[in-house]
């Protein structure tokens, strides 16, 4: 589906330049566009009381930054108070302090734009359950049985990797909650966007081709349905994985327009694997262990535009040969390959003395042989802001990185700079579609085919399948009157078709009444 989009939007000219490009960031009355933040990790100190808020934001603005991606939701548990996921019980500042509403008040009066950081599929990582009796870990973790189990499980029936669980992604009801949660979020309070992380399988396979993961009893039984086998899967079978990988895409998809539901205006964005070597070294996007190992196939988000900002976790030492090649190859990809949306440069600073990041940030802004830049910055991260924060300490650190990349005459950030814009949502085009598919009693029609045809000849019809819920979505549909039909599995009835009309910046709904299955 994505090569149709991309061809779609190519035809209607409505491609927009890369936000990263010198075009785009030089000339005009405001200041130039480029993405600089920091991640801030709620492992460590930072908004555990307004008065660390305070410090973190003349932190963030000492460096010229725009953005910070907080963690909000670090493993199920929130730094907030009003989520569908329940109150952390980290040592922060008792309640009705609320970490995110902090953040959010003190870095909007700076002009700082706030994401929260929301871990997707790491459900627990500590030997002591969750308080709340509400937590994922304590509903649907070891001791839920049946259905009600989320837990991803190894091919070997392995579930818990010392303390951490994680979530499988094929399990229908637990991708309804993440969703949920999610748009609780945004609904609840004035974030700019929800940055996900963890969106994938989990590492430690027994090799880097592919992944051992993804064995939950139900996902296994949903791939049985959906290709009429009856073994369990070998890790390496090509037809589980490319499974698996869809799992995790129609995960992104739900949450993409689940956000534009709420706030059409809110940014998703997402933390990019890029182990190992890069594309260009391996054989291309699909042999990489990003693709292949971890199930997760970021630039095929961005050719479908699913994902506003990707910003790869390009976590390599400048002072290191292989990986230095590493982080230039991946900085290269990244930029080439962000099209129409945006693709952000996190290079890894507490891997890098101060010196090296600098160079970093200089090789990850740019531009590549293809004339593209990246669309920005990020740096992982705020507590551990160089090599070197054991020995001269956090703050000091933090101290030098800001002087050495806003002071100078060839100082990187010696200006301020504004967010890019997104005008795909600030000045939409094209319009979605979403739908639910079911029979009478509510069994969801799980992966059942939808098709939806331009009517009067506007373009070519576009397919997709519904998730383990019965729901299916499109993004970016030019807008227009479509015929969407339903190929009904043997032994369902009911009326496969709907009509429905695409607007801009909107999502439309295909109505289906419930189907009947057949004696």
């Amino acid at each position: 589906m994505r090569r149709f989009l991309v061809v779609l939007l190519a035809v209607v000219g409505l491609l927009a330049p890369t936000v990263g490009s010198a075009a785009a960031t030089e000339g005009g009355d405001g200041p130039p566009e480029q993405w600089r933040s920091y991640w801030v990790d709620a492992f460590n100190p930072g908004i555990y009381t307004p008065e660390q808020v305070s410090t973190l934001i003349d932190d963030a603005l000492a460096v010229n930054a725009n953005a910070l991606i907080v963690q909000t939701a670090r493993r199920y548990d929130c730094f907030c108070n009003r989520a569908v996921y329940p109150r952390t019980d980290a040592a922060v500042a008792p309640a009705p302090y609320d970490p995110l509403d902090e953040v959010i008040a003190q870095a909007h009066a700076a002009g700082l734009e706030v994401h929260a950081w929301v871990n997707v599929n790491t459900m627990w990582n500590s030997a002591t359950p969750p308080s709340s009796p509400e937590h994922v870990f304590n509903q649907h973790g070891p001791t839920a049985q049946g259905a009600d189990r989320w837990l991803n499980r190894k091919v070997d029936g392995t579930e818990l990797v010392g303390a951490n669980a994680y979530v499988d992604p094929g399990h229908p009801d637990a991708v309804a909650y993440i969703v949920s949660a999610i748009q609780s979020i945004v609904r609840e309070y004035d974030v700019d966007g929800i940055n996900l992380d963890y969106i994938r399988y989990p590492d430690g396979s027994a090799q880097t081709t592919h992944s051992d993961w993804g064995y939950n009893a139900v996902s296994v039984a949903r791939f049985q349905r959906a290709t009429g086998r009856t073994d369990v899967p070998a890790p390496a079978d090509e037809q589980w994985s490319d499974w698996r990988r869809d799992q995790v895409t129609n995960l992104v998809r739900r949450i993409y327009l689940g956000i534009w539901e709420v706030d059409p205006t809110a940014r998703l964005s997402m933390d990019a694997i890029t182990y190992g070597y890069g594309p260009q070294s391996v054989g291309g996007w699909e042999s990489t262990r990003t693709y292949a190992e971890v199930l997760q196939d970021w630039a095929g988000w961005l050719d479908e535009g699913i994902m506003d900002t990707v910003v790869t976790m390009n976590y390599k030492r400048n002072w290191n040969v292989d990986q230095a090649r590493m982080f230039a190859e991946w900085s290269e990809f990244l930029a080439d390959a962000q099209g129409e949306r945006q693709a952000v440069n996190g290079p890894a600073l507490y891997l890098n003395s101060v010196a090296d990041s600098v160079s970093q940030v200089r090789q990850a802004l740019a531009e590549t042989p293809a004339g593209n830049t990246a669309a920005g910055w990020s740096g992982y991260s705020y507590a551990n802001p160089s090599l070197d924060v054991a020995t001269a300490g956090a703050a000091a650190e933090r101290r030098r990185l800001a002087e050495a990349l806003t002071t100078g005459e060839d100082a990187l950030f010696a200006e301020r700079a504004a967010v890019p814009e997104m005008e795909w949502k600030s000045r939409p085009t094209e319009g979605h579609v979403t739908g639910e598919l079911t029979l009478r009693d509510g069994t969801p029609l799980d992966g059942a085919e939808v098709t939806l045809t331009p009517v009067g000849g506007r373009g070519e019809p576009v397919s997709g399948r519904a998730d383990g819920t019965g729901w299916f979505g499109f993004a970016h549909l030019d807008p227009g009157r479509y015929v969407a039909r339903v190929d009904l599995p043997d032994g369902v009835v009911g009326v496969p078709l709907s009509t429905v009309r695409v607007r801009r910046g909107a999502i439309a709904e295909a109505h289906f009444p419930p189907f009947v299955a057949r004696p």
